[in-house]
């Protein structure tokens, strides 16, 4: 697609979302990964447009995206949420599947929350588990800037501080104040649709991964492209193949994600609240 054609979709992707939050103006974005959707369900004052209704968007494809995108309230902060994502293994290029992320940071969003479920490569994480992300390893062999400049993104981002620092710290001070056990580690993305082999995962372990799965790096990359705060936090949905024998399936990861989600939810909702906090 050619810079021109590129920057008219994504205008008219940005003003019918600007129609949907009428005169709210959200501050955060949550990417709610599979099975985490549930959360945007809590929001007050709440409106919702499918995917496929809005210009620009396909779709969604996979069990546990609902795929919707829900503007609202969330603790007192007005937040607005995709419940559920495009990924690359469905055929979709990388600047596709990321222009909800240009398109909702072109309405003055600043802060992305970005979750997914991950399999544990860290032996010492089990399934239901929470890892905060501290950097990630893109293995997607795709990066969503390749191709001319986009406007209002960086040609050469900075990757060093991918996840905030500070709302990593914030996100472990909620966690410690709910009692919500949180672990911390690299995220990486690989292309799938395929479950990694043992001899994959025990790789990605050397080469320092903690967590792997199919989604979210792409999205980071744009959003700090374009200078957003980023947070990310993985459900560790099963131990990834060879750790115990065990045949992998999505249904394990929607268990997984159903156990998870009431602690999941209260750890959100905790950061959220201290974002929209004056001292945050």
């Amino acid at each position: 697609m050619t810079t021109a054609s590129y920057a008219a979709a994504l205008m008219e992707t940005v003003d019918a979302l600007r129609a949907a939050c009428a005169t709210m103006q959200p501050r955060i974005l949550l990417v709610l990964g599979s099975g985490l959707g549930g959360l945007a369900d809590a929001f007050e004052d709440a409106s919702a447009v499918d995917f496929a209704d809005i210009p620009g968007f396909a779709r969604a494809a996979v069990v546990g995206h609902r795929g919707r995108i829900v503007v609202g309230t969330l603790e007192g902060v007005p937040c607005i949420a995709m419940q559920g994502r495009y990924h690359l293994y469905e055929g979709h290029e990388a600047d596709a599947a990321t222009l909800p992320v240009r398109a909702i940071s072109a309405l003055g969003v600043d802060t992305l929350i970005v979750t997914n479920a991950a399999g544990g490569v860290n032996r010492s994480f089990r399934a239901g588990s929470l890892m905060l992300i501290e950097d990630h390893i893109n293995m997607l062999g795709r990066n969503p800037l390749v191709g001319p400049a986009r406007d209002g993104e960086t040609r050469f981002p900075d990757m060093t501080r991918a996840y905030d620092p500070e709302l990593r710290a914030l996100t472990l001070e909620v966690a410690a104040e709910q009692g919500i056990a949180l672990n911390t580690g690299v995220y990486c993305a690989l292309l799938g649709p395929t479950y990694e082999t043992p001899a994959e995962v025990r790789m990605l372990g050397i080469l320092g991964a903690d967590a792997v799965g199919m989604s979210t790096v792409p999205e980071v990359i744009v959003a700090r492209a374009r200078g957003m705060r980023v947070l990310g936090i993985s459900l560790i949905t099963n131990e990834a193949a060879g750790h115990t024998g065990e045949a992998l399936s999505h249904d394990e990861v929607m268990a997984a994600s159903a156990g998870a989600a009431e602690s999941f939810g209260r750890l959100v909702r905790g950061v959220v609240r201290r974002i929209g906090s004056p001292v945050a």
